[in-house]
Formats: C-alpha cells, sequence, structure tokens
C-alpha cells in the first residue's frame, strides 16, 4: 500500500498539520475535529491496494472500479457518502506533434479527499505545495482540492492549445506557400487532425461536470468556491471553442491541399497532353510519308524533303504557341 501512496496529510484550517501515521486513525482524527480533512495521493493503484482505502473512506464499489481501471472519459458522479470526478490530463510535443494524456479521478467526502493519478503526464507534482501556500482556499475543505486539480488541469489545457494553434500556423503556411505542395503533406495534416481529436475527447465531456458544479447541483459544495469554478468553467469554454475552431481549420486546411493537389495534376495533364499533340503532328506526317505511295508528285522533288520536315517544324512551333498562350506549358 506504501507503493502507491504518493502524499497523505491532514490540514486545519487550511494549514498542513502532523497527524497519526495510520490511515483510519487520521481519518478519525479528521471527522471528529469537524474542520479538519485528510488529502491522501495515491498513483496507479491496483485493485487490492484501493479496496484497503475504499473501505476505511467508504467508497462506492463502482467507483473504486472506475478509478482502478482508468480509461475512463471526464465524468462526475454522486454518491450517497462521495463524490467521484474523473478528468483528463493533457500534455504536446511540438517536435513531433503528438499530444498524450493521462488520468486523474478524485474522491471527496465529508472529510477527506483523495487523488488517484493514471499515466506519466500528471500535472500534480506541485500542486499540492502550492495550494498549501493559500490557506484561505485550502480553509474550505475537500472542495478546494476539487477546484484547484480541475484548474490546474484546464490550465495545461490552455497551453495545449496555445502549441497546437502555434504548429498549425506553421502547417497553414507551408500548405499555402507557392509552388507544388510537399509530398505527405495530407497524411502530416491527417495525423494533426488526430491529435486535435484527441483533445477534444478530453475538454468536450469535461463541459457538463464542471456546469453542474457551478450551477449549484452539488449541495456540500461551498458557496466560496463557486466563482472559483465558475472562472475555471469559463477558461474551459474558451478552450473548447478553439479546439473546434483548431478542428475546422484542419478540415479547410486539408480539403485545400487536396484542392491544390488536384490543380496540380490537372496542370500535368494539360502539360502531358500538349506535349504528346505536339509529338503527334510529325508523327502524323512521317507516318503518311512513310506508306510508300507512288503518285505523291513531291516525292521527286529535290525539295520535297525539307519541305515536309518544314512543315513539320512549323506546325510545331504553331501549336507550341498556342499551347502557351492558354496557359497549357
Amino acid at each position: 500500500m506504501d507503493r502507491m501512496i504518493v502524499d497523505s496529510a491532514i490540514y486545519r484550517g487550511g494549514h498542513r498539520t502532523e497527524g497519526p501515521k495510520d490511515l483510519s486513525d487520521a481519518l478519525a482524527v479528521a471527522r471528529e475535529e469537524g474542520d479538519a480533512f485528510v488529502w491522501l495521493g495515491v498513483v496507479e493503484p491496483t485493485t487490492e491496494e484501493l479496496d484497503l482505502v475504499s473501505e476505511e473512506f467508504g467508497l462506492h464499489p463502482l467507483a473504486v472500479e472506475d478509478a482502478v481501471s482508468a480509461h475512463q472519459r471526464p465524468k462526475m458522479e454522486r454518491f450517497p457518502d462521495s463524490l467521484f470526478v474523473a478528468l483528463k490530463t493533457l500534455s504536446y510535443r511540438s517536435e513531433g506533434q503528438v499530444v498524450s494524456t493521462g488520468e486523474l479521478m478524485l474522491f471527496l467526502g465529508d472529510s477527506y479527499a483523495m487523488t488517484v493519478r493514471h499515466g506519466a503526464e500528471s500535472p500534480l507534482a506541485g500542486l499540492r505545495a502550492s495550494l498549501e501556500q493559500q490557506p484561505d482556499l485550502l480553509s474550505q475543505g475537500p472542495a478546494a482540492v476539487l477546484y484547484a486539480v480541475a484548474d490546474l488541469v484546464v490550465d495545461q489545457y490552455l497551453e495545449v492549445a496555445a502549441a497546437l494553434q502555434a504548429d498549425l500556423d506553421d502547417l497553414e503556411a507551408e500548405v499555402f506557400a507557392p509552388g507544388r505542395p510537399p509530398r505527405g503533406l495530407a497524411e502530416r495534416i491527417y495525423a494533426f487532425k488526430r491529435q486535435v481529436t484527441a483533445v477534444r475527447k478530453c475538454t468536450g465531456p469535461l463541459q457538463e461536470p464542471l456546469f453542474r458544479l457551478v450551477s449549484g447541483s452539488v449541495p456540500a459544495l461551498p458557496e466560496k468556491l463557486r466563482p472559483y469554478l465558475r472562472d475555471v468553467a469559463d477558461h474551459l469554454a474558451r478552450v473548447t471553442e478553439q479546439v473546434e475552431a483548431l478542428d475546422r481549420l484542419l478540415s479547410d486546411i486539408l480539403n485545400a491541399n487536396l484542392a491544390q493537389v488536384s490543380v496540380q495534376q490537372n496542370n500535368d495533364m494539360r502539360k502531358i497532353s500538349a506535349w504528346a499533340a505536339l509529338a503527334a503532328v510529325p508523327t502524323m506526317i512521317a507516318g503518311v510519308y512513310g506508306m510508300n505511295f507512288q503518285h505523291m508528285w513531291e516525292l521527286r522533288q529535290p525539295w520535297g524533303y525539307p519541305a515536309v520536315l518544314g512543315l513539320m517544324v512549323t506546325l510545331c512551333l504553331v501549336l507550341h504557341r498556342v499551347f502557351k498562350r492558354s496557359g497549357w506549358l
């Protein structure tokens, strides 16, 4: 069990204090005092490990199952004695244009808050220390942990969306650069669109749980925290709009690239057709004279051979000029 526990502490009046090392004793002390709560942080627990904690906290079996299996969409579920919230974390590497996701689950009760982390991409490294510098906020109880985690995750979304926007601007400039589009550009646009879709799967479903928190459908939430959560909801709405705009722009860029490729192919076919026409004229004339008819009056003339060659050259020059003026060459 110690393997999965990252940190555990009792908070009284917004300040971290010493307390019993045993989780059951610490929870009993917090519940007895009334204004204290236990904040437990765990990482990638097994079923057996989380079952031990669930017995102490009285967690609902369905929520425990979700926390162990992970791979949950962002959601919030209310149980008689606890609140379960699942969040997706994001990180983005511009050099490979890859979005990586992780998962954070929170259990909130009358005197406890527990965060469960899955995946390497976690923003919680300095969250506890940062929140401990804000005792007024931390004094609001376990719900303050929920706000701090949600705020940090949404701020992470903002950073990822800004990085995606910067890379998309570069990709857009490359698509509309003069000259022939680079090879494999459509594949790169589609791969980028998949990364944006991964972000949408994190941001979109989170709107409904945040709306429920802000609207007051969770009675245990302190009134003082609602303005903070509204700010988080506003940031999330902004990120969602930005990501949807990125997705639409990527679709437009992909269509524009496909149109460019189609236009380039048409230009190539016109050039090929024009050169084929230029080659067909002398071929046709040479074919006529290659049939060895005897009654062709110019065959016995000394000027016949150069005259036919001149005719070929003249016709080719005329066709070349016509194709050039029409833009086929």
